[in-house]
């Protein structure tokens, strides 16, 4: 994926943007690459193999997590990667455990979007 990295931040934050519904302005995305030397995949996997991993606000319906699964799988396959090299994990942590905006936990702020959805 070297060489593509902001295509590859853009893909994510398409399907951020269109699935979960957190608005252009709230843009936060991290990409790491690991070198081979700096990883191991799961058997049967090429360096094609891809695992994103996101932290987002609890509260998100099972539909609204199939639906990004399919937009981020969609938009790297896009980009090369084949489905079946896609992992995808959320970590789901409560508003309140998050700090914002001079770090008020996020539950006692508008977000300006919803979670529950």
């Amino acid at each position: 994926m070297r060489g593509s990295e902001t295509v590859l931040i853009e893909a994510v934050q398409s399907a951020t943007l269109a699935t979960l519904k957190v608005p252009d302005w709230d843009r936060d995305i991290v990409l790491d690459i690991y070198d081979n030397a700096r990883r191991i995949v799961p058997t049967g996997r090429s360096e094609r193999y891809t695992r994103i991993e996101v932290s987002l606000f609890s509260g998100r319906t099972i539909e609204t997590k199939r639906a990004f699964y399919k937009a981020l799988v969609d938009g790297l396959e896009a980009l090369g990667v084949p489905r079946d090299e896609v992992k995808i994990i959320l970590y789901e942590i409560p508003a309140e455990n998050w700090g914002l905006r001079g770090g008020v936990p996020a539950s006692e702020l508008d977000l300006g979007f919803r979670i529950d959805i």
